[in-house]
């Protein structure tokens, strides 16, 4: 059965990175393939166990509470449904299954799953929306359910103007077919990124065709600042978020009850071919109108919010409002998981406000990048002052408690939303959560200190609990109390000793069991997807280990192109050994004279460091190409030697610097454990292995993360 268990891991992780025209998805999206047992209610783990009584008891007790009676966004979700296509599986160009509606329709059978929470059911249920809908009449339409994030359609003059194209090509496209086979076929005439996550533009290609954006004949619209943070906030920590992404997106974990149910603002991330163009006109305003082929529109930007890059827009001609990924079905990310700078919940919340009263009085319509539309005056402005508050209430709690002595380490046990709030749906934490989104916001005023000396500069766990398991009493009675409080429903106290447990013995496989079994039922009570995965892929990861199989891949062209020169130098920098650079001290002119950048390149005292704009007087190398050629290194497509060969790149002075530079490069893969014992037969305080095992040149740019619903 392990064997079994190691094979089909080693499948969905190879799925997760499938390689597609060299880009993959940012959480593998289609490439997990449901699981046959889903709808006879089966677990899929050999391992894996029911609800216990008192999770059972947990959920019942949510089901009385919840306000389940507010039935409008089920209505709402359904309304102007025009039709859906005949199949549930779209396939990506390269042959796998970008994405798959499909596997997810056990949860349309009408039964309660104790193995998951109420109100997250609740979601993954409205979630499953499939098809093409009818937003204003005659005017704007979306597809929803073909990807994480919805595509909407503008009616203009003689075209259609698309509202975020998705994560894939692939799915970009069958959309834009639905929509022309059911409406009407008509040309795109522009292309709006609403922003700079890969949900919002990767399947670009899939509705233009960027010789038509070159020329004008397409415009595509996009906040100022989109390609910048579109790359840079996936480039420096991209293999970290790579990897911490298997639990927040539980990429390993099946469709089922005891698995993936939802993405809390989707399904899940199609698994296709991600693209990029660069946009050819920018909203640099904090309002700004413009008319496209007849179709009016006013954007506003919102900067720091959902995204660095973001901008709502308002039809005056339809009364309509779309709130990009700043308004959705759910209390969103203050700080995600996967790994990102912490957003501004106050800046957040008064963006909103700032739309309630510039846009709310007239509007009729809001509808999103995410979830479904809410119509009417009345019900919009109430979706917005929830969410308002809801941001507000969390800025301003989390601060005055933090005023009066509650810690970073204590606030998510004590910061509580208001009941008013609690009774409005539009107010939960489906991306989000209470207890992690709490502890981001004393981060970014505070950090991550407590002010208790003890942990200013704690030990590491590996080091730290070998002490705690000897004072403890060792293994045999930290299993025990830990089997006794599972039993009680004790979770978080059993998962704290036995926690300490598998950090002081990786190898013992009975408190990795039991320490997934604890996961377990803490994922199955999480009301957020990205909590619950989080449990669940760890307990996943625990019981059979971590994957293996390919590195996912998301250097395409589109996203090397838009990585800026500089860029690749700062993350040469993070990629640099600074033990193997010790004693190296060395100054290197960079010049690409068909973009006329010029950059000083210098090592000492164990850091690289870089300048643009200028030369230094004398370097000890000067490296001269043009930046079309370096893109193909920075892609992987050839060598600095190759193009020395080739007469594209020249070297004048001494080679060593270079050398020396390249020996210090490490190529990171994510293979590191995020639990301990997990990755192979791990012994006894056995530190991650060394990721540098890749075949890629080191001067190509590292892998980055593809940022998606975050």
């Amino acid at each position: 059965m392990r064997t079994l268990m190691k094979t089909k891991l080693s499948q969905i992780a190879l799925a997760a990175s499938l390689i597609c025209s060299g880009l993959a998805s940012a959480a593998g999206g289609g490439g997990v393939v449901a699981d046959p047992g889903a709808v006879q209610g089966k677990h899929f783990d050999s391992k894996g166990k029911m609800p216990s009584s008192y999770t059972v008891e947990l959920q019942n007790g949510l089901r009385k509470t919840l306000p389940f009676e507010d039935q409008r966004d089920f209505e709402e979700s359904k309304k102007g449904f025009i039709a859906a296509p005949a199949y549930k599986t779209i396939m990506a160009d390269a042959g796998n299954v970008a994405w798959d509606m499909g596997s997810y329709e056990f949860l349309l059978q009408g039964k309660d799953f104790d193995s998951v929470h109420p109100s997250l059911q609740r979601q993954a249920i409205l979630n499953m929306g499939y098809g093409l809908y009818e937003v204003v009449p005659g005017k704007i339409y979306q597809v929803r359910g073909f990807d994480l994030a919805n595509i909407s359609f503008i009616k203009t003059n003689s075209g259609w103007i698309v509202f975020d194209p998705l994560t894939a090509k692939e799915t970009a496209r069958a959309a834009l077919e639905l929509v022309n086979e059911k409406l009407g076929k008509r040309p795109v005439v522009a292309v709006v990124y609403s922003h700079s996550h890969g949900d919002h533009f990767g399947g670009v290609r899939g509705v233009v065709d960027e010789a038509d954006v070159k020329s004008g004949k397409v415009k595509i619209i996009a906040p100022a600042g989109f390609m910048d943070h579109a790359i840079a906030e996936n480039v420096y920590a991209g293999n970290a978020m790579t990897r911490r992404m298997y639990f927040q997106y539980g990429v390993l974990l099946p469709r089922s009850p005891f698995g993936h149910v939802d993405q809390s603002i989707g399904k899940n991330t199609a698994a296709g071919n991600l693209g990029l163009i660069e946009p050819n006109v920018y909203i640099n305003q904090p309002y700004e109108k413009m008319t496209v082929d007849g179709v009016e529109m006013e954007f506003q930007n919102t900067p720091g919010t959902e995204a660095p890059a973001e901008m709502n827009t308002y039809f005056p001609q339809f009364k309509a409002f779309w709130a990009a990924e700043n308004i959705t079905g759910t209390i969103h990310n203050i700080y995600t998981l996967r790994g990102a700078l912490v957003r501004d919940s106050l800046a957040w919340s008064k963006n909103i406000n700032n739309a309630l009263y510039r846009y709310g009085s007239e509007s009729e319509v809001m509808f999103a990048s995410h979830s479904w539309p809410r119509w009417g005056n009345e019900r919009i402005q109430e979706v917005m002052r929830t969410q308002r508050d809801s941001y507000a209430h969390l800025h301003n709690e989390v601060l005055h408690l933090a005023n009066n002595g509650v810690t970073i380490n204590e606030i998510q046990n004590v910061y509580k939303q208001p009941e008013s709030l609690k009774r409005q749906w539009a107010a939960h934490s489906y991306h989000g959560s209470e207890e992690h989104n709490s502890r981001a916001v004393i981060n970014r005023y505070l950090g991550y200190w407590d002010a208790n000396p003890a942990t200013l500069a704690p030990l590491s766990p590996r080091d730290s609990a070998p002490l705690y398991v000897e004072m403890m009493g060792g293994s045999g009675k930290i299993m025990a109390k830990g089997k006794d409080l599972y039993k009680q429903g004790k979770y978080r106290e059993a998962m704290e000793i036995v926690n300490k447990l598998v950090y002081a013995q990786p190898n013992n496989t009975a408190a990795k069991d039991l320490l997934a079994d604890i996961f377990e039922q803490i994922g199955y009570q999480k009301e957020s997807p990205s909590m619950r995965n989080s449990f669940l892929g760890a307990a996943y990861e625990l019981r059979h280990g971590m994957p293996s199989g390919a590195s996912p891949k998301s250097n395409g062209p589109d996203m090397i192109k838009g990585m800026t020169t500089e860029l690749w130098l700062n993350a040469l920098g993070i990629s640099m050994d600074s033990k193997k650079a010790a004693g190296m001290n060395f100054v290197i002119n960079l010049s690409t004279p068909d973009n006329g950048e010029k950059f000083v390149i210098e090592m000492s005292n164990s850091a690289l460091t870089n300048i643009k704009g200028q030369q230094a007087k004398n370097p000890d190398l000067t490296i001269t190409l043009n930046r079309s050629d370096l893109e193909q290194v920075m892609g992987g497509q050839t060598t600095f030697d190759k193009l020395l060969a080739e007469g594209k790149v020249k070297f004048d002075g001494d080679r060593k610097p270079f050398d020396q530079l390249r020996s210090t490069l490490t190529v990171f893969v994510p293979d590191f454990e995020l639990m301990p014992g997990t990755k192979g037969k791990a012994a006894p305080n056995t530190k991650p292995a060394s990721p540098n095992k890749d075949s890629r040149d080191p001067f190509a740019a590292q892998e980055m993360a593809i940022t998606a619903g975050e």
